[in-house]
């Protein structure tokens, strides 16, 4: 990844910096970069704290991530419905873009980052908190004109990896034919990442998740399968990584070779 740089990789809920960009952060800590995790959700059910806050901060230290931010705001849960905000507390989908942008964009000046990580513009799978997230970390980009990467899946992987589950009979409520308009196609992918020498850490920080690898939601089933894989198994279902970058119209897209800014750097 080149010269020592700052990353910082804005995130919907406590799982999410592991599932889509956990072998990232892992490489990109183990190659001496300062890794900061933004979190917009905080963990909290009504006004009663979760582990899941907890389990975050584990699963950072495991992939070697320096700092955890979080910006605030309420899970705004999945489905139709977004419910009232919760006492003292706005849900994320709800939040004022601009306003949550600059709250990002604080964090990108204090820390001096030299590269922002977000979502693409399907916000992934459709979830409204990972729609904001893909707002929100594009217009922090433009405030601070900071490089922005958008984490995704190629379309045609996420649909083949929903059918090998199903015929696995492995309990996943998600429709493959929908995802064929969610994440982002081929083409728009311009950074690949081979993350499998990480597998093993990016696996024991999915583990560490222990309330979602054990409860009930409509991704733990997969996510049990995924922590019991033996790791190299692990390794080739979840050791890629994708990314498609923005850049101005017409501009080109540049290797990922970020160059380290002038000054201290916050260790």
């Amino acid at each position: 990844m080149g010269p020592v740089t700052t990353i910082v990789a804005l995130h919907a809920h406590a799982d999410d910096p592991v599932l889509l960009s956990g072998g990232t952060l892992a490489r990109a800590a183990a190659d001496g970069h300062r890794v900061v995790v933004v979190v917009a959700t905080d963990g909290m059910a009504a006004e009663h704290p979760t582990p899941r806050w907890a389990e975050l901060e584990a699963a950072a230290a495991i992939l070697g991530v320096h700092r955890v931010v979080h910006l605030g705001y309420a899970d705004s849960g999945h489905g139709p419905q977004l419910y009232a905000d919760p006492p003292g507390r706005q849900r994320f989908a709800r939040a004022d873009t601009e306003e949550a942008a600059h709250r990002l964009a604080a964090v990108l000046h204090e820390e001096r980052a030299d590269l922002l990580l977000g979502y693409d513009g399907n916000g992934g799978y459709g979830h409204p908190d990972h729609v904001k997230v893909h707002q929100v970390a594009r217009r922090a980009a433009r405030l601070t004109g900071t490089r922005l990467l958008e984490a995704t899946l190629p379309r045609d992987f996420a649909q083949r990896f929903v059918r090998v589950v199903r015929a696995l009979r492995i309990p996943f409520d998600y429709d493959a034919e929908a995802l064929g308009h969610t994440y982002s196609p081929a083409s728009a992918i311009t950074h690949r990442f081979d993350v499998r020498r990480f597998a093993a850490r990016k696996q024991a920080a999915l583990a560490a998740h222990v309330s979602d690898v054990r409860g009930s939601g409509r991704l733990s089933a997969v996510l049990r399968v995924l922590v019991w894989l033996p790791a190299p198994l692990f390794g080739l279902v979840a050791g890629r990584e994708w990314y498609a970058e923005v850049t101005p119209a017409g501009s080109p897209h540049p290797a990922l070779q970020v160059p380290a800014r002038s000054g201290r750097r916050r260790r």
